[in-house]
């Protein structure tokens, strides 16, 4: 039984981190569109001049983006069916955490007013603060043909301040992959 319960703490302490790391995807998209007819695609370079992130993480970001597209059977194209943009946003996360109130039993010298009181007294655990960044990468689908934006997906999630290069690579991976899943829009929505 001790055992049953250990491994149930450690899966749900598992199930949290996870949870804690993932990516949190939302997608919106032009239910007019045929997204069957799009199979090449080019960056819209305009797009990406503007996204306000460093040039080393919009190539990653670039990367990750062709490595998924691929995998779609998407081809990079001079005369694409859809022109692919990214933007970022992000903003500082700021949590406060209270900490313990209440009353104990203990000793202590009564203060300025009364040096003489010793006796029971309560405390004040006072507040933790903490803060974290929160990230959103959107990425954009405009038909290339009446330049209509058609898809839209936008990841959010914890980006933290990652030094070490390949933890920053397979975190942004995480976030294109997470937010491709959502493309194409799924044929049973569509038709509702």
């Amino acid at each position: 039984m001790k055992k049953l319960k250990l491994f149930t703490l450690a899966a749900l302490a598992a199930g949290l981190l996870v949870s804690c790391s993932s990516v949190r995807v939302i997608a919106d998209y032009d239910k007019d569109a045929d997204f069957k007819t799009y199979k090449t695609y080019a960056y819209y370079k305009t797009g990406i001049d503007k996204a306000q992130i460093s040039d080393l993480d919009k190539k990653r970001i670039l990367r990750a983006i062709d490595a998924e597209m691929s995998t779609r059977g998407f081809v990079k194209s001079q005369q694409p069916d859809i022109l692919v943009s990214i933007f970022t946003k992000e903003r500082e996360q700021v949590d406060v955490y209270n900490n313990n109130f209440g009353w104990g039993w203990g000793w202590g010298w009564g203060g300025f007013y009364n040096p003489w009181l010793w006796g029971p007294g309560w405390g004040w655990g006072g507040n933790n603060v903490s803060t974290r960044t929160e990230g959103s990468l959107y990425i954009d689908f405009i038909d290339a043909k009446n330049k209509e934006l058609v898809w839209q997906g936008r990841g959010v999630g914890t980006l933290n301040n990652i030094k070490n290069i390949e933890k920053k690579e397979k975190r942004i991976q995480e976030f294109v992959s997470e937010i491709l899943q959502a493309y194409p829009p799924d044929a049973r929505i569509a038709a509702n």
